[in-house]
């Protein structure tokens, strides 16, 4: 049986394009944490090339042909007696090739620093509260998606092409009936927890919280979790978010408002379910699909599973709130414990996605995925976005923004070429429960630990059933293996119903 040991000429490549990836990374993780304004120009031509360069090493002749050593191009499975790494390698490496293989070097540089350019014009946009600033570069980046999803070619609908970039196998035809099943169940519970007679006071996370003390706090709860701050950072940024260059070097952001603590709370916790993804990766397999996340719904079902599951419960604040009072004593001190956890878990419709309640987060994401989706087949064009985004956050959530900055101008997505990645966060929302339920069942008194603040033993479960295989195995094939199911909106569905009966008295 051959081993990965045969796959050196091929991993040895892999090796080399991974850490010009990286590379290009750090360039973009800076552009959006510290690299001054005047340099946005240089930085997106930078970028370009590093990835230019990837792509190009990654379509190469001597690439191909290796490949086609070890691969049937018609099934992309190995050709003769591997063990499962080597398999799996090969698989996920052919689909990455084929992929690559349909979209020119040209186009590939051209849409990356138009990429770079677009972030560094939605960020002024956005603290300018101007939507026809960032309304060339979005109508830019949107022809340029619609070009690769024609490169790479689809069977129904254009978005599909798209979308398996984050989540492979995914399909509007998969996810349609999905998001109608959380739709059918989501709008009545909202209805119902709106008619409730219970109010929830949620003006204690609201007072003026020093800044400097929040992030303090954040990092400490960042290293309960277990993440390592030898191999990480914590920083600010405009929009929160995580960058791998390697599991040695996992860098996460998160914003601070004075007068909004869940923000950067949150945020901490969510960005660390990434990191810590990253971080769990086996570095002897760096450089090849085996040390790549299985998928972004993955992905987010880490840090979904740490925001939600963990730092929305009751038992984790029974550890960390006693903490938290004595980091803000004015603030908190006559606040209780059962105030505080309903003030953190109350559901009512909201401008922002990432700071939405569990309940009406899936909501602000179907509006998302139905407007990209038609952008990207040609049923809605960039300017209408703005009334059309007012539209469905009215239909969806009863509610308008009054800036464009709160409303089509709050994601940096798009900005970033990202058409197809949105539904992920639903799939995440659906995995992260499935997950937590099972390590229920498979780590002894679990919710005890979590409430004496030992939260080790989850991460390290999380390791074990899923950072550590990196693409081993398909997304569908993980999650059976895990849980011994597929993705499934039920166990979701039931968490939220007995969360909100509960606060709500339903």
């Amino acid at each position: 049986m051959k081993t990965l040991a045969t796959l050196e000429p091929l991993t040895t490549r892999l090796l080399e394009i991974r850490r010009i990836q990286s590379a290009a990374s750090v360039l973009s993780w800076d552009q959006e944490t510290y690299m001054p304004a005047g340099g946005g120009a240089a930085r997106a031509e930078q970028i370009a090339t590093l990835e230019g360069l990837a792509h190009e090493k990654l379509v190469s002749p001597e690439v191909e042909k290796l490949l086609t050593e070890w691969i049937d191009p018609s099934s992309g499975q190995a050709t003769d007696t591997w063990d499962e790494p080597s398999r799996s390698l090969l698989r996920e490496t052919w689909r990455d090739f084929s992929r690559a293989k349909k979209l020119p070097s040209d186009f590939v540089i051209r849409l990356s620093r138009e990429c770079s350019l677009a972030q560094q014009t939605w960020v002024t946009a956005r603290e300018e509260n101007r939507f026809s600033k960032f309304l060339p570069s979005l109508k830019t980046i949107l022809e340029l998606k619609r070009d690769e999803a024609r490169y790479l070619g689809y069977r129904d609908s254009p978005y599909d092409a798209l979308l398996d970039t984050y989540e492979p196998g995914a399909t509007v035809a998969q996810l349609t009936p999905l998001f109608a099943q959380l739709r059918a169940r989501l709008v009545p519970l909202l209805q119902r927890v709106q008619a409730s007679t219970v109010t929830i006071d949620d003006s204690c996370l609201h007072q003026s919280f020093d800044q400097t003390k929040q992030l303090e706090f954040g990092r400490l709860v960042l290293v309960a979790m277990g993440y390592d701050f030898e191999r990480g950072r914590l920083d600010l940024s405009a929009h929160p978010f995580t960058t791998s260059f390697h599991p040695t070097d996992v860098r996460v952001t998160t914003r601070v408002f004075e007068k909004d603590l869940p923000s950067c709370l949150f945020s901490c916790i969510h960005e660390g379910g990434h990191g810590l993804y990253d971080q769990g990766l086996d570095p002897r397999f760096y450089g090849s699909p085996l040390g790549e996340s299985v998928s972004l719904g993955f992905h987010e079902s880490q840090s979904r599973l740490w925001e939600n599951c963990i730092g929305r419960s009751r038992a984790f604040w029974q550890c960390f709130y006693p903490i938290l009072q004595h980091t803000f004593p004015q603030q908190l001190n006559a606040v209780s414990l059962d105030q505080f956890y309903a003030a953190i878990n109350r559901a009512a419709p909201s401008l922002i996605r990432v700071e939405a309640d569990e309940l009406t987060y899936n909501l602000h994401i179907m509006l998302r995925v139905e407007i990209e989706q038609a952008l990207i087949e040609g049923r809605a064009e960039p300017e209408d976005l703005p009334g059309l985004w007012n539209e469905k956050m009215q239909s969806y959530l009863g509610i308008v923004p009054e800036r464009d900055a709160d409303g089509v101008l709050q994601d940096v997505h798009w900005s970033m070429g990202a058409f197809g990645y949105f539904p992920t966060y639903t799939l995440g929302n659906l995995y992260s429960v499935q997950f937590f339920e099972q390590a229920k069942q498979e780590i002894s008194q679990l919710e005890e630990n979590v409430a004496a603040g030992h939260l080790i033993p989850l991460r390290q479960w999380l390791e074990q059933k899923i950072h550590r295989w990196g693409r081993m195995f398909t997304p569908d094939h993980l999650a059976r293996r895990v849980t011994g199911n597929g993705v499934s909106p039920e166990p979701f569905l039931r968490y939220l119903e007995t969360k909100y009966s509960e606060l709500y008295r339903l």
